[in-house]
């Protein structure tokens, strides 16, 4: 009986969500409005640089610097986390996203609104450490993935539809770009960062004066060098070593096919404003009907099969956006794309599963790092790559990644819905450096 009341429980979202800490529940709230904001200027954010002036290849070159700095500062601000608490390092992370959205909402040109592209870049990744120390320090391993996806419904899913739906609206009905088109003045999409700063403004006075993470951080205060921090855990267990290079692999969509899935639509498949907007709905979609469900589902079933899944639904996703000559299909893909956001939640359960909890914020440090530099050097070729090679080799190329290397690499971890490391092995990072 116990069983069956527990998997009832499950179910029942809003007794999920009663149960859980006042401090995660802050921080869904936050997200959703982060995402209502960027899931309105996705489909038409590289559209804009580009229509300002710049190349895909500087497109490329912007999204590798902002990874490169956000690299750099991870396990130092891992380090500070563990030390003093998520919050401050989360504001500064919205700080930065905010002062992105105003250097795109006011660029007179495009090496403005690169730089605004940069923060975006830096500023998600930044604000990203600080959430996932706060999903990891507050879900239990029980709940952990169902957790998580609770967020990516309501905050990619239902507001992730909300916000292409009024974009593709507004640059219609109010900008007048015509039905049919994709936009082809810069200035129909500038009002739509205005949206994003407002929303940006509203969520960091949330976690100004509605989080409470003094329970979180208080690990040792002696001075540590925040990269040998992230050797020594590499070197602790070699289940951390896979899975650095797993998340490399992980955050090449980042790089290499979020900044150019739209544009590809829109140039090459012909998409119109309306169509793009629609694949980004579908997006959403995908995380709303499907998010929680896919939580209960690796909770109970594993992590690694339900993980394995969901990458492989979204590389499905690509092979039909690479063959498919009808417009109609991108809405399939849409679908699909839903499962990459919902396959970063479910990696991001495994992820915190694999040190121990007072080392958290520096293993995500680590994990920012290693990740972001990958994905910096994918994304410094990237678009080279799309205006030289050819722009379907960047889909191609991602897709054997995941096939030769994560996957495989995957199947080797460990069931991390059963597993409790072993924390003799990181006894190393509780010593002086």
């Amino acid at each position: 009986m116990a069983s069956k009341e527990t998997n009832q429980n499950s179910l029942n979202i809003f007794t999920f969500w009663k149960a859980q800490q006042p401090a995660w529940k802050t921080t869904v709230y936050r997200t959703s409005m982060e995402r209502l904001g960027y899931k309105a200027v996705l489909p038409y954010l590289s559209l804009y640089i580009v229509l300002m002036g710049a190349t895909k290849a500087q497109i490329g070159y912007v999204t590798s610097l902002g990874m490169i700095v956000s690299a750099l500062m991870a396990p130092f601000l891992g380090q500070h986390i563990d030390r003093n608490g998520p919050k401050k390092m989360y504001l500064f992370g919205i700080a930065v996203l905010l002062g992105g959205y105003i250097a795109l909402w006011g660029a007179p040109v495009w090496q403005v609104a690169a730089l605004g592209m940069f923060l975006h870049t830096m500023g998600s990744t930044l604000g990203g450490q600080s959430c996932s120390n706060i999903c990891g320090n507050c879900l239990q391993s029980c709940d952990r993935a169902k957790g998580m996806l609770v967020c990516e419904t309501f905050a990619a899913g239902a507001l992730g539809m909300i916000g292409p739906a009024f974009a593709g609206w507004y640059l219609v009905n109010v900008m007048n770009v015509p039905e049919g088109t994709s936009p082809t003045d810069p200035n129909s999409i500038r009002p739509l960062f205005m949206f994003c700063i407002i929303l940006t403004v509203l969520s960091m006075l949330l976690i100004i004066f509605k989080l409470d993470v003094s329970h979180l951080g208080g690990a040792k205060r002696v001075k540590r060098n925040a990269l040998k921090d992230a050797i020594d855990m590499m070197r602790a267990d070699k289940s951390c070593a896979k899975w650095i290079i797993m998340q490399g692999v992980n955050r090449m969509p980042t790089a290499m096919i979020i900044p150019f899935l739209q544009l590809y639509a829109a140039e090459v498949k012909g998409a119109s404003t309306s169509e793009l907007a629609m694949m980004t709905t579908c997006t959403a979609l995908t995380a709303l009907t499907c998010g929680y469900f896919v939580g209960i589902a690796a909770d109970k079933y594993g992590r690694k099969k339900v993980l394995a899944t969901t990458i492989g639904l979204y590389v499905a996703g690509l092979a039909i956006l690479l063959a498919t000559k009808n417009t109609v299909m991108l809405y399939v893909v849409g679908i699909l794309a839903g499962f990459q956001e919902i396959s970063m939640v479910v990696s991001g359960s495994v992820q915190n599963e694999l040190v121990p909890h007072w080392a958290l914020g520096r293993w995500a440090g680590a994990n920012g790092m290693i990740g972001s530099l990958i994905a910096a050097a994918v994304a410094a070729v990237a678009g080279l790559i799309y205006d030289n090679v050819g722009p379907h080799w960047l889909f191609i190329i991602y897709i054997v990644a995941e096939l030769v290397i994560r996957l495989p690499l995957l199947f080797t971890l460990p069931e991390t819905l059963t597993y409790t490391p072993d924390e003799e092995k990181f006894q190393s990072l509780l010593e002086n450096a």
